[in-house]
């Protein structure tokens, strides 16, 4: 899967003008109604007592918004925000050094948080738990242990496989929210207002279009409104209409419930070379020549959602509306992709 699937919940080198797009408060961020509602009410908590939110812990596929509600938890408290990654903190040193800068009260988002070393996993114990810094200084028989006291903090942090996070670390979260993939009425919402930030007039059937090819994800609405305002400012007059949206995402040839050229090679291949399975995940990463993470997290969570993918203990099985999708016979048949 190439850097440039227009498809991909996650993040492009094009998405980096996506920050004009997002929302700046609970109230502006469209969906995850639930999500919504707890994290105001701990908000509204936390600043009324004067204290640190309690840890956070977003999870759910990429695309939905965790970086988002990050920084609106953060500006809601009127406190700063320290970005980092799971694969940055390489040593322990790095996350002391990182905890040791914050003041009172800030937030610390830790995307891909489930994939932090051990050892860099266990400075953030002590640190989430009892506020304190556990060190040791020097080697062998003169080491000496050291414990320093940290400001309050809330720790946020971001993961689309839940199911590696350690017990430890996840019990030390005292919220713990899913984002789940978006309805077409909440995908509307955010198409109409990219639109509107990008002074990009847009009709209601053209944005009900786009809703619909967005596979449940706000960041891949977004990316389709900018790749068919590019198409309308060149092909035609800078509207886009339905006609308009539709001649564009054939071009990037999604189809009309927003699958793409990969999606469509990899449902074919459990249905056509593997009789419509079970087939395990890796052998399907090996005849794509992708990794099998990236199929997990990239591509089944929507397939799954519309019923198209079936997870098995065996594998994966193709499900009779895909088949009807693409075209093929119920019954399986053996051929050339």
């Amino acid at each position: 899967m190439g850097p440039e699937r227009i498809v991909s919940p996650s993040a492009l080198a094009e998405d980096a003008v996506e920050t004009q797009l997002r929302p700046q408060t609970l109230g502006e961020f469209p969906g995850q109604r639930g999500v919504k509602e707890q994290l105001a009410i701990a908000v509204a908590a936390a600043r009324g007592r004067g204290d640190a939110l309690d840890h956070v812990l977003l999870q759910g596929p990429p695309g939905l918004g965790k970086t988002t509600l990050a920084q609106i938890v953060a500006r809601e408290m009127g406190v700063g925000l320290r970005v980092t990654a799971g694969p940055a903190i390489e040593r322990p040193g790095d996350l002391a050094a990182i905890l040791t800068s914050l003041q009172p009260s800030d937030v610390l988002f830790v995307d891909e948080i489930h994939r932090l070393s051990r050892p860099v996993e266990e400075i953030l114990y002590p640190a989430m738990e009892d506020g304190a810094l556990d060190l040791v200084v020097g080697r062998g028989p003169g080491a000496t242990a050291l414990r320093l006291d940290l400001p309050p903090f809330t720790l946020v942090g971001a993961t689309t496989r839940s199911g590696l996070l350690t017990s430890p670390l996840r019990d030390r979260f005292g919220l713990l929210l899913r984002l789940e993939l978006y309805g077409e009425d909440e995908l509307v919402t955010i198409v109409r207002r990219t639109a509107g930030v990008l002074a990009v007039e847009m009709d209601a059937a053209a944005a009900a279009e786009l809703a619909r090819r967005s596979r449940g994800t706000p960041r891949i609405a977004n990316r389709l409104v900018r790749r068919v305002r590019d198409y309308a400012q060149v092909r035609g007059d800078g509207r886009i209409d339905l006609e308009t949206a539709r001649e564009a995402l054939s071009l990037l040839d999604i189809d009309e419930i927003g699958l793409d050229a990969f999606d469509r090679r990899l449902l074919r291949l459990i249905a056509v070379q593997h009789g419509g399975g079970p087939v395990g995940v890796e052998t399907l990463a090996a005849a794509l020549g992708e990794e099998a993470d990236t199929i997990e997290d990239v591509c089944e969570p929507f397939l799954l959602q519309i019923g198209f993918l079936a997870r098995t203990p065996r594998g994966r099985e193709i499900t009779p509306a895909a088949r009807a999708h693409l075209g093929l016979p119920r019954a399986a048949r053996q051929g050339a992709l």
